[in-house]
């Protein structure tokens, strides 16, 4: 009876102190700490590492980074302190949302004393917030919140059950006799329906922008556009398997779209009608809200392009002849075509020519120009400047 007595107690040491290891920090010492003057501090314990750098989106980028994969990330040099921790501080910065990663020796990690992390489809970065101003409306202010619902439907046409994430305004439920408009708002190659709400802030921003009583209260809508998947890695029935990218831009997603329009019309209050529809969206997002609005040309009054990724494809099956169709959506009225990009973007020529045939065509639109590249920077921004302009 004393061994099993003995027993029981060891176990009863350990098991709590098992599954409350991860409680405790691997490293005691603070990282990505903003500091007063907006500079901030980085710190890695790394006693063995011959070099270790941060890739981050506020350093300056150059042609000969080593670090493959991460657009718009630049890499800066840390010092060895006290022969354990690597130190970096920054200049001061803007106010914005900032990513990055380390380096050691080479190797690509995310850092473990700072555990505020996005995972972008298969990558996953550190990221923080500074200043006021812009950056306001990335953080969770003291404002009435929407709700966040990740949401099934059925896809016949893909014969599966497919994820999406539905923002509704904090009044939602206290006005249950109110119909909203809707904004679809879509992702872009390397996401999913996770990739708005994670890196784009849209929760907070639509809720800050609300409050402010600077855009309408709206619902958003936020689907997967790869339709080889049922949702976001790790959230279906695939388990948990490395993230791979699908085939993309094959014209299945936008014949698709009329599926998600209807289970949204179905299950929640809105007001379903082309005033109240607008779809916007980010790269391979902003091809699929240009094609899917000039399809369904009657369908959607605001359409958001944000660095959108056309010229991309063949002129084949639903993309060819693609301007009969934009005519029509011309001819229909449009109150809204919204258009964005960075000059030092990739497809910065792509969008350059897909306005002179709006141009040639007589499509009214507001363009947009920011500087950057292909980064979360312009497309948070668009989002901030997008939804105040909707359902006017």
């Amino acid at each position: 009876m004393k061994k099993i007595l003995i027993v029981g107690a060891l176990l009863a040491c350990v098991v709590p102190a098992c599954a409350q290891q991860n409680l405790w920090k691997s490293q005691d010492i603070e990282s990505a700490v903003v500091n007063l003057d907006h500079t901030v501090t980085f710190r890695f314990q790394a006693p063995n590492a011959q070099k270790v750098q941060i890739a981050g989106d506020f350093a300056e980028i150059k042609e000969d980074n080593p670090v493959g994969g991460l657009v718009g990330t630049g890499l800066i040099d840390m010092k060895k302190e006290n022969d354990s921790i690597w130190v970096y501080t920054s200049a001061p910065l803007k106010s914005e949302l900032y990513s990055y990663m380390f380096v050691v020796d080479g190797t690509v990690t995310v850092d473990p004393n700072h555990p505020y992390i996005f995972r972008d489809f298969g990558t996953v970065s550190n990221y923080f917030i500074v200043g006021d101003g812009l950056a306001d409306l990335f953080r969770v202010q003291q404002v009435p919140h929407g709700t966040l619902q990740s949401i099934w439907y059925t896809s016949e046409r893909f014969k599966m059950n497919r994820r999406l994430n539905v923002y509704t305004p904090a009044e939602y439920e206290k006005n249950p006799n109110k119909k909203y408009p809707v904004l679809y708002l879509l992702h872009g190659a390397g996401g999913d329906e996770d990739e708005w709400v994670n890196y784009g802030r849209t929760c907070q921003i639509i809720d800050n922008l609300t409050a402010k009583g600077l855009c309408e209260p709206m619902i958003v809508v936020m689907p997967n556009g790869h339709v080889s998947f049922e949702a976001a890695p790790g959230e279906s029935s695939l388990g948990l398997y490395k993230p791979f990218h699908p085939a993309m831009m094959n014209g299945e997603f936008e014949q698709g779209f009329p599926e998600i329009i209807n289970f949204v019309e179905s299950n929640y209050r809105v007001q379903a009608d082309k005033a109240h529809r607008a779809i916007a969206g980010l790269s391979m997002g902003g091809f699929h809200s240009f094609h899917i609005s000039r399809l369904y040309e009657n369908t959607f009054d605001y359409v958001g392009l944000f660095s959108a990724a056309v010229g991309l494809t063949r002129q084949e099956g639903i993309y060819k002849n693609a301007e009969e169709t934009l005519k029509k959506q011309i001819a229909n009225g449009v109150k809204l075509y919204w258009v964005g990009c960075g000059t030092e973007d990739f497809l910065y020529k792509n969008n350059a020519d897909m306005r002179a045939m709006f141009d040639r065509l007589g499509l009214k639109y507001i363009y947009r120009e920011s500087g950057d590249g292909h980064v979360w920077k312009n497309w948070r921004l668009y989002l901030a400047e997008f939804a105040p302009l909707l359902f006017k």
